[in-house]
């Protein structure tokens, strides 16, 4: 069995020592103690250091979980409590018990003060010195004017916020600041166009994504840093042989920055990879692949989506496929004006299985025009170079076409992909598409379960939408460090996706 590391014991001597605190300051004193500090020191004093005790256990449980990283403010906030609070805890009632026991975190955290090489984030300097500055502003007016009870608590209210802020910032870690060179994405694009076998692959050239490229070059990962996680969007891209490496050098830079690391869109090919890296997985969803030599819309089990195609097609509905760079300026402008409107006042979504511009080179567009030359609908469709496949990106429709625009666009871009020969078209991604499937046992039950959340997270509808074209499912799984962080990796990972982000003036829009 591993020994702990010593900064994860030094994280749970930090949280006993918080908890003990708390619970020092909530219960009763020992009265011959307590008497003897009372006629000591001035009136006011134990009880103000039966406060600070409980409001520097708190903080010491709060910064616990940084010690645990490595952190090295965290490490000297630590060190600082710890010191506090023993002086705290002898001026409240001479709890000698407690104050020893702080001494000998104290005592632990000097002797491995070289474990917590982690830095902070500089650009947080600025904003916590202001903070600290309104900090003692308020406590300053609050002593100056004597306050009322009811505005000190207001103050007090407030002061906790401040500090709450403060605190944040002095522990964040460093945040992600990254450049695509020109070489970079030079070199990104030649790694997806020779192993981009992944249907993921292409997405990894967003401009919004840092890249971290394995030391020769013929690998990199693509990443978002959400949260204090390092997001990676799907498969490292690259040389086989160099992929493990890759993600082995990712996790200790990752690690380094006091970044933890989490994998969203992984495939089955690359999950033996995570594995051996020490990383646990769930399972998340499936992908849905067509395979256009295969796709037929004869048969009773797709005579949904062939109505559909016919029932555009008696509306004068055509589809027009073209390159993204050859768009004249006004369908540029049509596509934008259904793209905005769809939108409305929600936000792009997506990282792991989307791209962030709708006229990037080598992407494709699928057009569905109106009667009228009106656009009514578009397809954005991104090339796996390496595999001759394409993948579907986005999907976006004027609201006031008929019902059955996308599945008349799907089966037009089938038969496009079949007449250039292409192997494979990837469709949507279906959230635990697995348990949309099951008929029986725990899975059945799964299944139920989810489907209340169908009206917030559209599970059922869009798995049955997918499901109308035959495809094949392919497993993509979420890889994590460890269980205990699986529920922060998971809201990493929502937040990387834009998931959480509500409707609002902030729309992100991408061109």
């Amino acid at each position: 069995m591993t020994r702990p590391a010593p900064a994860t014991l030094l994280a749970g001597g930090a949280f006993l020592a918080g908890g003990i605190g708390i619970v020092s300051a909530l219960t009763p004193d020992i009265a011959a103690r307590s008497d003897l500090v009372r006629g000591v020191l001035p009136p006011g004093v134990p009880a103000a250091a039966r406060v600070l005790a409980l409001a520097f256990g708190i903080v010491l449980i709060a910064v616990s979980r940084k010690l645990r990283r490595g952190s090295r403010r965290a490490w000297q906030l630590a060190v600082a409590l710890v010191l506090l609070s023993a002086v705290a805890h002898l001026a409240k009632a001479l709890d000698f018990e407690e104050a020893t026991a702080t001494l000998v975190l104290l005592a632990a955290l000097w002797h491995w003060r070289r474990e917590f090489t982690v830095r902070g984030d500089p650009a947080t300097i600025a904003p916590l010195l202001r903070a600290l500055v309104a900090l003692g502003a308020l406590g300053f007016t609050a002593w100056l004017l004597s306050l009322p009870d009811r505005v000190a608590d207001a103050v007090g209210v407030v002061a906790a916020g401040v500090a709450a802020r403060a605190l944040y910032l002095w522990l964040r870690p460093l945040a992600q600041r990254h450049r695509q060179s020109r070489d970079d994405r030079a070199r990104a694009e030649a790694i997806v166009e020779e192993y981009g076998h992944d249907t993921l692959a292409f997405f990894k050239l967003r401009k919004d994504a840092a890249w971290f490229f394995s030391p020769s070059g013929r690998a990199f990962l693509a990443y978002r840093v959400s949260g204090g996680t390092a997001v990676i969007g799907g498969d490292p891209v690259g040389a086989p042989d160099e992929l493990p490496g890759l993600l082995a050098a990712f996790s200790a830079y990752a690690h380094a920055n006091g970044w933890r690391v989490t994998a969203l869109g992984v495939s089955c090919e690359s999950l033996p990879v995570y594995r051996a890296a020490g990383f646990k997985s769930i399972y998340l969803g499936d992908e849905a692949i067509v395979r256009p030599e295969q796709f037929s819309l004869e048969g009773r089990r797709i005579r949904k989506v062939r109505q559909s195609v016919a029932r555009l097609e008696r509306a004068g509905y055509r589809v027009r496929v073209a390159r993204a760079e050859s768009l004249d300026e006004r369908s540029r402008a049509e596509v934008e004006r259904v793209s905005r409107a769809w939108l409305a006042r929600s936000c792009e979504r997506g990282f792991a299985m989307a791209h962030d511009a709708l006229f990037a080179p080598a992407t494709v567009l699928a057009l569905a025009e109106g009667p009228d030359g009106k656009l009514g609908g578009f397809m954005q469709l991104v090339p796996a170079p390496a595999s001759g496949g394409w993948s579907l990106s986005v999907t976006r429709r004027d609201r006031a076409t008929p019902n059955g625009l996308m599945e008349f666009l799907i089966v037009r871009v089938v038969e496009w992909a079949r007449t250039n020969g292409a192997a494979e078209l990837s469709l949507n991604f279906a959230v635990f598409g697995g348990l949309m499937r099951a008929e029986a046992g725990w899975r059945s039950l799964a299944r139920r379960a989810l489907l209340r959340f169908d009206g917030l997270f559209q599970l059922e509808r869009l798995y049955s939408f997918s499901a109308k074209f035959g495809p094949e499912w392919h497993a993509r799984h979420l890889c994590f460090e460890s269980w205990p962080g699986l529920p922060s990796a998971a809201l990493a990972c929502l937040r990387a996706e834009s998931l959480l982000t509500p409707p609002g003036p902030w729309v992100r829009w991408s061109a």
